[in-house]
């Protein structure tokens, strides 16, 4: 508990708030403040297996994590990156209180601010302002998974290492070439052809 203790504050949660122009009054900083549990998943640790239901609605205060199914033949899908201030969670299990077909583990030691299902009930109920808050969260996450969905369709597989790199420039050098593929259903010795062609090219 002494590693997190630095970092027990809300107050990223509530800078990234800021900068979505939300403006929250003392009660309801006072409600994120009680509702919001930080803790620290190590690197491989597990947030979230599947088979689990997920409980906890996650905002990454540091590190990296990572959404990925399993295939019957063992591939691995990663489905999202969860960096500094974004969100990740399953939310079919989270919302649905259903056992989750995906994983969630900390590809870095990472540290969370947690909310349960509970506790964001509550707050809804307290404030209008986090039901349109979680309302937004959860349009853009859908948005953002069409666009996935519709690039795997459309996109070749070097317009989809374009696009990787503009929506996660910090992480080309914080994880490895195989996460990378996975995320970009290719194969590592493909990426590394992909980069070395991009490097001469440039």
């Amino acid at each position: 508990m002494n590693e997190i203790a630095p970092l027990a504050s809300v107050e990223p949660l509530l800078d990234y708030l800021s900068s979505k122009s939300y403006v929250l009054n003392d009660k309801e900083k006072a409600l994120i403040q009680e509702k919001f549990h930080p803790r620290l998943y190590r690197k491989r640790q597990y947030i979230l297996q599947e088979g689990d239901i997920c409980t906890q609605f996650n905002f990454v205060v540091r590190g990296c994590l990572r959404t990925y199914s399993v295939d019957k033949k063992g591939n691995i899908h990663v489905l999202q990156f969860g960096i500094e201030n974004y969100w990740i969670n399953d939310l079919g299990s989270f919302h649905g209180v259903k056992p989750s077909t995906l994983n969630i583990d900390a590809l870095e030691d990472t540290v969370v601010l947690q909310i349960s299902r509970k506790d964001l009930i509550s707050l809804y109920q307290q404030s209008a302002i986090f039901e349109r808050i979680f309302r937004v969260l959860i349009e853009n996450g859908f948005v953002n998974l069409q666009g996935r969905l519709l690039q795997n369709f459309s996109l070749t597989a070097e317009e989809r290492y374009e696009s990787f790199l503009n929506q996660y420039p910090q992480l080309i050098n914080r994880i490895s070439q195989v996460q990378i593929a996975a995320f970009l259903g290719v194969t590592p010795e493909f990426l590394s052809r992909l980069r070395n062609l991009r490097s001469k090219a440039s």
